[in-house]
């Protein structure tokens, strides 16, 4: 009888102590969960780009339209939060540049305002925080937030920064694909010619201002030396609005252990970005020569010679708009046509994505991490072309094992933590005042 109770001690002892192993999901039960999921979360992209010609009032974002993220697409993919970007392309550093890049960087605030005041106000509001986040999703609606990418219209006035925080910018980086007055850029990298070993002395003292008001820095494009001495400078953690890891793909845009330490240790979140080059680049050159010969024949049909990246966004504004609007045409024509063609090299796709926030997690942990597309700016990958994918996205975090509280964290609330956290700086840096 002693040794009956004893296996019976035995038995009861193993089964509260062994880890039960989860039970393996059908594809559907997958699907499921991973839709139940999406709906519970707020899923917010940091990197949006727009083209103002999309901003009118018979052409705007209350219809689907040809581009990645506009309002059906996003209720279609079930993105909540999109990051709307007043960029500017780098130009000359004198007055006469300052100027028309201030006055393209005002005629993208007011087209986001615009979307939100006159066209689809009962659809989108704009947040300035992470609580009208929240107010905002649980009142049914979209929400835009607004970034600026390179702080060339800056210009060397400080108080600039201060006007572009009341228009809501909410981010800025301090310089795009060339030097700005503010900071050297990461293309610096190609020919080693730099302007300023890292920040110019007007770039650090924007680091201060955008501190005192609690606009988040954006490091996703800067020189290393000029992401080293933001961090050392700034009070506040930073992010990284659309950068990947550079240990599974060397580009110069994405961040290296070394930087990704730094941030960790800022407190900072790296929103790791959908854009094919930055994801696999081997894979995606082996692809993309074959597809480039149709975008070609296809850009030559539009009236438009095929251009690469770089001599795009070196493009005059109006004439950039113009070309992406043109591109975005050639690119929806190409997609179509590739759905068809034999034997082509496989696409970077949403499982390169997410082995890079695999990849980053594991380097710096679950809160410095979080997502981002770059959607009407190059961005999107096989299964996250456009707003209206955004879905694939969570069903392949769920596939990995992510919770659904790790899968809340780097849809939207990391990104909202650094927000938080530098708004609250803010407020005690101006109490000092």
């Amino acid at each position: 009888m002693k040794n009956i109770y004893y296996l019976l001690l035995v038995c009861i002892l193993f089964s509260c102590n062994e880890k039960e192993k989860p039970k393996e999901l059908t594809d559907a039960e997958l699907e499921a969960k991973a839709t139940a999921i999406h709906e519970r979360v707020i899923t917010l992209d940091t990197h949006a780009d727009i083209n103002v010609s999309n901003f009118t009032d018979s052409v705007n974002y209350t219809q689907r339209l040809d581009n990645q993220v506009n309002l059906p697409k996003m209720k279609e993919g079930g993105l909540d939060v999109a990051w709307f970007i007043v960029y500017t392309g780098q130009d000359s550093l004198n007055e006469n540049g300052y100027r028309k890049a201030y006055e393209n960087a005002i005629s993208k605030f007011d087209a986001i305002h615009r979307l939100t005041k006159d066209y689809a106000p009962d659809q989108m509001e704009l947040a300035l925080t992470s609580d009208d986040v929240r107010r905002i999703h649980d009142n049914g609606k979209k929400i835009a937030m607004i970034g600026i990418e390179n702080g060339y219209p800056v210009g060397e006035d400080l108080s600039n920064v201060k006007k572009f925080y009341d228009l809501g910018g909410r981010y800025m980086s301090l310089a795009h694909n060339g030097h700005s007055q503010l900071s050297d850029s990461n293309t610096g990298e190609k020919d080693s010619i730099w302007l300023h070993n890292g920040l110019s002395a007007l770039g650090k003292q924007v680091v201060a201002e955008m501190n005192k008001y609690g606009m988040m820095i954006d490091i996703s494009h800067p020189s290393k030396e000029a992401i080293k001495q933001m961090i050392e400078l700034s009070k506040a953690p930073v992010i990284a609005s659309h950068s990947s890891a550079r240990a599974l793909c060397n580009h110069s845009r994405n961040l290296d252990d070394e930087q990704l330490q730094w941030i960790k240790e800022n407190g900072g979140v790296v929103q790791t970005v959908a854009f094919k080059s930055y994801l696999n680049t081997e894979k995606y050159e082996i692809r993309n020569n074959e597809i480039k010969e149709v975008e070609k024949v296809v850009m030559d049909s539009l009236g438009s010679k095929w251009l690469p990246r770089n001599e795009i966004m070196a493009l005059p504004n109006d004439e950039r708009d113009a070309y992406i609007q043109k591109y975005i045409v050639m690119n929806g024509i190409v997609k179509e046509k590739t759905k068809t063609m034999q034997g082509l090299p496989p696409a970077v796709d949403v499982s390169d994505f997410i082995n890079h926030i695999d990849y980053l997690v594991e380097k710096i942990g679950i809160d410095h991490v979080g997502i981002s597309s770059d959607f009407d700016g190059g961005g999107g990958i096989a299964g996250w072309s456009d707003a209206s994918e955004t879905f694939n996205v969570t069903l392949e975090l769920v596939k990995r094992g992510y919770t659904e509280a790790e899968i809340g964290k780097l849809w939207s609330g990391n990104l909202l933590r650094v927000l938080d956290e530098c708004q609250k700086i803010a407020a005690e840096l101006q109490g000092e005042d």
